[in-house]
């Protein structure tokens, strides 16, 4: 309880350094629609930051993109953790006088990495300028003068020709430097009986421990995501509503008496496969994809493993999933007329539960392999149509060409729709129709006409299952070993 107690203080204390304590219940959002402004995100990236309390912290440009009064919030929240005895590491572009002059220490750099100046900024700057206006030929700073415009016009490239000089050499040859370079050797000596600094493990806690700060986080972020998840939950009501309405009582075995019924109830299943699972998975990408951009600073922190996170998301999308399966055999089964036998329920149910499965963690493998969410809805597109087409329905298997049948046992689709109809249809032997002019059973004509075998029905079930796990391992692969976050 103390520990517990000691974490959510140190929390209050980043959020009063950070200036977040009055916003601490906001989402974040999506920048530049809803959520935290810019300068509250940047500030909210130096917190996260804050958590792992380290003693060094590097900043590059934190006000870019910002105005005047933004740029100086969030320069006051710096100098407020560097009050706090921590060092914090700056580049700076074009800052304001109160901005540069809120430095301790100023390193000025020309093109190609040297050092021109390394030393104290001084109160109004006082330093910069002494040091620099005892050059020879540098004209003096006007009054009211941004010091910081000042020192990179008298130390550009033709100021340095017109005054003659070598502002690399005259900083090495200066006693700044000198005493520079003993600190850093001084420094650089370990202290007798000290050693390397050695950690016995890459993050600060097991693989347990960040498993379940990033599934409470994850379960935080679905719950305060109603725009997907309720229009998830709506849509899958609506699917069960319609198909149920469309296809009334047409699952009943008495009214399927000739293949007009056989084939309509058919078609009930594949439509029902090919729009509740496109939906899901297209709902599913936008929201991955605004996930990868925080899991990329946030692995870069050393904070927790990509693939702690990675398992963390796909077991948030599990019981969501559920729902829908439940609504579904809620509301549509009963009003399509399947059987109410416990086998037929229950590997209708399980049919369902791996087919949504695979198709979320297909829309977010596809996020994780690709650079950008239009990209990923392109080749989504392309996934869904050579799935449709190759499912089984609408080109039977049998007639499907045989350098083209690889596509269908590899197809998640065609093995979903093999255990509906199996399950559902391929025990009815006594149950005679007419197809295509010849009197078969519902049992001999699934098998004949579309290649489903009941007898495979085990095999058939474990690779439906081997799908959601192939898919949820190959995201979790890419979100480790990919980084398209490039500048």
């Amino acid at each position: 309880m103390f520990l517990l107690e000691g974490k959510q203080e140190f929390v209050n204390e980043v959020l009063e350094t950070i200036e977040l304590d009055e916003i601490r219940d906001s989402l974040v959002g999506i920048p530049g629609v809803n959520g935290l402004s810019t300068e509250q995100r940047k500030r909210l990236t130096i917190a996260v930051e804050l958590v792992s309390n380290p003693s060094i912290i590097f900043m590059d440009e934190p006000t870019s993109g910002l105005d005047a009064r933004a740029a100086a919030i969030v320069m006051r929240a710096v100098k407020n953790v560097a009050d706090t005895g921590r060092t914090v590491v700056c580049t700076i572009h074009q800052p304001s006088i109160d901005i540069f002059e809120a430095f301790n220490e100023l390193m000025l750099m020309r093109r190609g990495g040297e050092l021109i100046y390394a030393g104290p900024v001084g109160h109004h700057s006082c330093e910069v300028i002494k040091y620099f206006q005892a050059i020879p030929a540098i004209p003096r700073i006007k009054d009211n003068y941004n010091p910081s415009t000042w020192m990179l016009e008298v130390t550009s490239t033709s100021m340095e020709a017109q005054a003659g000089a070598d502002f690399v050499q005259m900083y090495r040859a200066s006693p700044m430097c000198k005493n520079k370079d003993m600190l850093v050797k001084r420094l650089s000596v370990p202290i007798p009986g000290t050693s390397d600094l050695h950690f016995k493990t890459q993050f600060p806690q097991k693989f347990r421990e960040q498993f379940k700060a990033c599934l409470w986080k994850q379960c935080l972020s679905y719950w305060r995501s109603p725009s997907y998840n309720l229009v998830r939950l709506a849509s899958m009501l609506g699917f069960c509503i319609f198909f149920g309405a469309l296809f009334w009582q047409r699952g009943n075995i008495n009214h399927i008496n000739d293949q007009r019924g056989l084939f309509t109830i058919l078609g009930c299943m594949y439509g029902i496969t090919l729009f509740t699972g496109t939906n899901i998975c297209q709902a599913v990408m936008p929201f991955v994809s605004i996930e990868r951009s925080v899991v990329y600073r946030e692995r870069f922190a050393g904070m927790y493993s990509p693939w702690a996170y990675s398992f963390a998301q796909v077991a948030m999308e599990i019981p969501y999933v559920l729902m829908q399966v439940v609504m579904f055999m809620l509301i549509a089964y009963p009003m399509i007329g399947y059987a109410w036998t416990p086998a037929k329920f229950f590997w209708f149910m399980y049919t369902m539960s791996c087919t949504l499965l695979y198709f979320v963690y297909l829309g977010m493998m596809i996020v994780s392999l690709t650079p950008n969410i239009q990209l990923a809805f392109i080749l989504t597109s392309v996934c869904h149509g050579l799935q449709n087409l190759i499912s089984g329905f609408l080109v039977p298997a049998p007639q499907i060409p045989k350098w083209w049948i690889w596509l269908y046992y590899i197809s998640p689709m065609s093995w979903s729709l093999n255990v509906f109809f199996t399950t559902q249809f391929g025990d009815y032997n006594d149950r005679m129709i007419v197809v295509f002019g010849e009197t078969k059973s519902v049992a001999t004509f699934m098998k004949d006409y579309y290649g489903f075998r009941r007898d495979l029905l085990p095999l058939a079930a474990m690779v439906l299952a081997a799908f959601p796990v192939v898919f949820a391992v190959l995201f979790g692969y890419s979100i480790s070993k990919l980084n398209f976050q490039r500048r």
